[in-house]
């Protein structure tokens, strides 16, 4: 059953509501990402540095999605913008309603504003955690805001509305190869450079707390779903395609992580399937709506390794990525970018009616070529722009980015939100027993630990 609706100039528009209600859905499931990187990033730093992650990704959310009502939305996917960004013609949201979205005929344009204000607002949480341990509160605030506008509107107008130049070239991006990852990875690693390292940033600090990386990942991976599946804007057979080599990739990734891991330690990772599974995502994630399931065999397995492998750049080149955002996301997404120009087919876009010319297995190897101009130009741009916002913000009195080395040895939850993810009792020593920062604060669990 079709509902009918009047658009903002009067005209009746049918849609139909299982592909509306799958958007949504799929808004709702990337929403909850957002708090899983938060989580995801707690849990691999140091305890004392835990809950600012946590409440950052939640800002994150906050401040984009205000952004994108003001302007964000206008400058992505007005319809009459340049091949390089949009214009004003939709400030405020003006006339953005019921009429087709620039996205898809097939749901409203204001289903489709909220369900790209997700993206928007998950990809500067993705490039933040680079200035976990030591990066202050308010300018991370200030810096995501500015960078949503002058770096992400941008980046996803060219490879998302119907004007971008990397559109109209023919690069192939389903669900944010380039705008997300290659962007927030660039980012990070701008933000690593401009900050420093942190203190005792070579000693082997191993995640404080596992459950919550867990946790963390089961967040994303689910949420994927909607992110991936989402993007083909309507309850289809290519969104369950899209679903399942998404599923497929991160299996896949999660297990050759832990292998190649184990080839060096004799153990079976946790952290390291967790890594894997992210960074087969991000692979699969640019690809999703164009790939067989076989072909995400290969996303999995090159995502994990390379990224895997990427992990040793931050020695190599000595900037302090605290949290491997380059490695996973920066060249997870490049990889991804490069796979699709070889894998992708026509027959998969066609499950929804989408024509292509498809990639190196249909005989378009022109199609790689097209890729790695579009990461090329993701990367570059994000990386410069990032550098001068933060370079700028630097110099700017009361936007300086870096907490004092006292506030870092405090940690940053104590230092910049006044409360910890956890209480702490300073250590004690005694005959019977030593309480160590993070032991149990009950007084019958502290007995409970003398005997």
């Amino acid at each position: 059953m079709n509902s009918t609706n009047t658009s903002s100039d009067g005209q009746l528009t049918q849609y139909n509501p299982g592909d509306v209600s799958w958007v949504l859905m799929a808004t709702a499931l990337v929403w909850l990402m957002v708090p899983g990187v938060g989580y995801f990033y707690s849990g691999m730093t140091k305890s004392k540095h835990a809950l600012h992650l946590i409440i950052l990704s939640c800002w994150s959310i906050a401040v984009v999605c205000i952004q994108w009502f003001i302007v964000g939305y206008s400058l992505t996917f007005s319809r009459n913008g340049s091949k390089v960004i949009g214009n004003f013609d939709h400030l405020f949201l003006k006339d953005v309603l019921n009429g087709p979205s620039v996205g898809s005929a097939k749901i409203p344009d204001l289903v489709f504003c909220l369900y790209q204000a997700m993206f928007a607002a998950i990809t500067p949480a993705l490039a933040i955690g680079a200035a976990a341990e030591r990066g202050r509160f308010f300018p991370t605030v200030i810096f995501i805001c500015v960078w949503t506008t002058v770096v992400y509107d941008f980046i996803a107008y060219w490879t998302w509305n119907p004007n971008g130049w990397s559109n109209v070239m023919g690069g192939l991006d389903f669900a944010g190869g380039t705008p997300v990852h290659i962007s927030s990875g660039a980012a990070a690693l701008a933000y690593a450079v401009v900050l420093g390292h942190r203190e005792n940033h070579k000693d082997d600090h191993k995640p404080h707390n596992m459950a919550n990386v867990v946790l963390g990942t089961c967040f994303i991976w689910f949420g994927w779903f909607g992110f991936n599946g989402g993007s083909a804007l309507g309850g289809s057979t290519r969104a369950v395609m899209a679903c399942l080599v998404t599923n497929l990739a991160a299996c896949v990734g999660g297990i050759t992580w832990v292998l190649l891991d184990y080839r060096l330690e004799h153990k079976f990772s946790a952290l390291g399937f967790c890594a894997g599974a992210v960074a087969a995502l991000v692979c699969i994630t640019p690809a999703s709506g164009y790939v067989s399931p076989a072909s995400s065999v290969a996303f999995g397995v090159a995502g994990a390794t390379c990224c895997n492998l990427a992990m040793y750049l931050k020695h190599l080149l000595n900037y302090d990525d605290a949290l491997d955002v380059f490695a996973v996301h920066g060249v997870g997404g490049i990889v991804g970018n490069l796979l699709t120009g070889v894998f992708a087919q026509k027959w998969v876009a066609q499950l929804d009616g989408q024509e292509i010319k498809g990639g190196g297995l249909d005989g378009n190897w022109y199609q790689v070529l097209y890729q790695a101009i579009d990461s090329c130009a993701g990367l570059t741009w994000s990386f410069v722009i990032t550098f001068v916002i933060l370079f700028v913000m630097n110099k700017i009195p009361g936007l300086s980015l870096r907490v004092d080395i006292e506030k870092e040895r405090e940690g940053m939850d104590q230092a910049e939100l006044g409360v910890s993810c956890y209480e702490y009792i300073e250590e004690v020593r005694s005959s019977n027993t030593t309480i160590k920062e993070g032991s149990p604060t009950n007084s019958v669990e502290i007995e409970n630990s003398r005997l």
